[in-house]
């Protein structure tokens, strides 16, 4: 199985840290994100790796990794990014990954196992780490909600607890059929609606349109670059291990 790391965008919320390099170069306990990554995924068995650059694209060559370049990377969103590597999704199935996040291999292994073309990973505890990182953990918070394994709902702001069932941590798996029915839906989009789309928004306009897509639960220290401050006390306090 292949993977994709999505790194076209520069990550503004990430401010000064962003300025020089693209998100995933930025450090977290003396390692990029991008180390981070490639150790969990080769942990997990996957050895051919793919990255859709953008912003100081130069940055991530001569990595060993398949580069595929999204060259509007300033003006549209992450599915246009995935959309620079079709090729590769048509052909074989492939674990999605965004390029801000830190997880376990353990996370990589179980989403390789998931049934079904379309899979997404979850942290069913996630409101242990969500109440470290905002007084109140519904500020940022959106639904996932399942039925059984299915996600039925996932992407709406909500103030009640009981529509966040796990939060969504941007790791997925598309079989070349679960991409098939992608571009099917793709293709009903006027460009520039296609060229705004976000992650959850597909995925969520994906399941009312009846697509199943697998919920995959997962432990482990898992983490988004939006608060790499507080990892990095976690992680000098004992409260964090690093996961590879």
């Amino acid at each position: 199985m292949r993977a994709l790391i999505l790194a076209a965008g520069r990550g503004s919320r990430m401010g000064r840290l962003t300025t020089d390099a693209p998100k995933c170069l930025v450090s977290l306990a003396g390692r990029p994100l991008l180390e981070w990554q490639m150790a969990a995924l080769r942990a997990a068995g996957i050895d051919r790796v793919g990255v859709v650059r953008g912003y100081q694209a130069h940055l991530l060559g001569g990595r060993g990794l398949v580069a595929f370049d999204n060259p509007r990377w300033a003006d549209t969103n992450m599915v246009s990014s995935v959309v620079c590597a079709s090729a590769w999704l048509r052909d074989a199935p492939v674990i999605v990954s965004y390029s801000d996040i830190f997880y376990p291999a353990d996370a990589v292994a179980a989403l390789m196992a998931a049934p079904g073309d379309m899979a997404i990973t979850y942290d069913p505890d996630w409101q242990a780490l969500w109440s470290a990182r905002f007084a109140d953990p519904l500020s940022d918070a959106e639904t996932f909600r399942l039925n059984g394994s299915r996600v039925v709902d996932i992407g709406r702001r909500t103030t009640n607890l009981d529509d966040v069932q796990g939060q969504y941590m941007g790791l997925l798996k598309f079989t070349p059929m679960g991409w098939a029915a992608i571009e099917t839906h793709l293709a009903t989009l006027a460009p520039e609606r296609r060229a705004r789309l976000d992650m959850t928004t597909l995925l969520s306009r994906l399941i009312r349109a009846g697509q199943r897509i697998e919920g995959v639960s997962v432990s482990g220290p898992w983490g988004d670059a939006g608060d790499l401050a507080l990892y990095e006390r976690l992680i000098v306090e004992g409260r964090l291990s690093m996961p590879c």
